[in-house]
């Protein structure tokens, strides 16, 4: 098992090298220049080679991005041109609030979406049945900043229920969690009632009917536990989604999580600041897909049993008689 961890963490580099250089590389050949975002248009040209000089901008291609990337191994992603803060200090400040953000959003995802799939399959062609898969289409289907503008109409200006923006309590999380959170609902409840239809034919489910068990018993501890599977592959991969999504989401209620921080970045050119958030946050999903694969071994014990002292199992060998 250590050997396939150490494994999928050296895949990690290539995959990390190639975001590197694809936002390096976006941001390098932007039009426009850095100077002018930063300085204003006030600025005069000595100013502007000044800048370009004390930050390195006047360098080649190549040359900026192999010091960037020899930078960013020890953990430096260079110093934000806006504020002069170091941007992993940024970064370590605004990522908390996306993450807690992200958390929400997988909760309402994974309860909503588990008990809607749960119930629409064992109710299937009914009416609720219907209603859920319907559901279901519309929450895929609809973008999420309209959909969080909608939101904030009828839920803030309309009914005055919830506050539009900022997070000074509780209730100002619901509205961006819930709206975050409307594909991986959808998702993960298509998906629940995939795999408890699938659950519920087997035979062990009909064995257990027959031996008189309640209908609780029977769903809940024999075909949606072995149903629980893909489910736990929907709900991470949806949650390292969250983060890279939350972009949207911060912008629309005013949010300073690590999104904004990076639309804003984009915004003035700060290329320091979005290459370092697009890097943490790409370290931060391929750390997430690794742990969905260790509580995949352990959920299953089929795949845990390859795996023996970090060496999968050889095939045990027929005695020929």
């Amino acid at each position: 098992m250590l050997k396939y961890i150490f494994k999928r963490i050296i895949m990690m580099i290539p995959v990390m090298l190639g975001v590197t250089f694809i936002t390096f590389s976006m941001m390098y050949f932007s039009p426009g220049e850095t100077a002018d975002y930063i300085l204003g248009e006030l600025a005069t040209e000595e100013d502007k080679a000044l800048f370009n000089e004390q930050n390195g901008l006047n360098r080649p291609f190549i040359v900026q991005y192999v010091s960037y990337v020899a930078n960013a191994v020890t953990g430096d992603f260079g110093i934000s041109y806006a504020t002069r803060q170091p941007v992993m200090k940024e970064i370590m400040s605004a990522f908390p609030t996306t993450m807690k953000l992200s958390l929400w959003a997988e909760v309402f995802a994974i309860v909503i979406g588990v008990t809607l799939g749960v119930v629409s399959a064992v109710k299937q062609y009914s009416f609720l049945d219907n209603a859920t898969r319907m559901f279901a289409m519309v929450g895929v289907s609809l973008p999420s900043f309209w959909e969080g503008l909608m939101l904030i109409i009828l839920f803030s200006v309309i009914l005055g229920w919830l506050p539009p923006s900022g997070l000074s309590s509780w209730k100002h999380w619901i509205l961006p969690a819930f709206t975050l959170s409307t594909w991986g609902l959808a998702a993960c409840m298509r998906m629940t009632r995939s795999s408890m239809l699938e659950a519920i034919r087997e035979d062990y489910v009909r064995t257990a009917r027959a031996k008189g068990q309640s209908e609780f018993v029977v769903v809940m501890k024999h075909a949606f536990r072995n149903a629980v599977l893909p489910i736990i592959t929907v709900a991470g991969t949806d949650f390292a989604k969250l983060l890279g999504g939350a972009a949207v989401i911060e912008t629309v209620f005013s949010i300073n999580g690590i999104g904004k921080m990076i639309v804003d970045g984009i915004n003035t050119k700060n290329a320091p600041l979005v290459q370092g958030g697009i890097l943490f946050v790409a370290i931060a999903m391929s750390l997430i897909n690794l742990m969905i694969d260790i509580i995949y071994a352990f959920v299953d014990p089929r795949i845990r049993s390859q795996y023996v002292s970090g060496k999968k199992k050889a095939p045990r060998k027929e005695k020929v008689s």
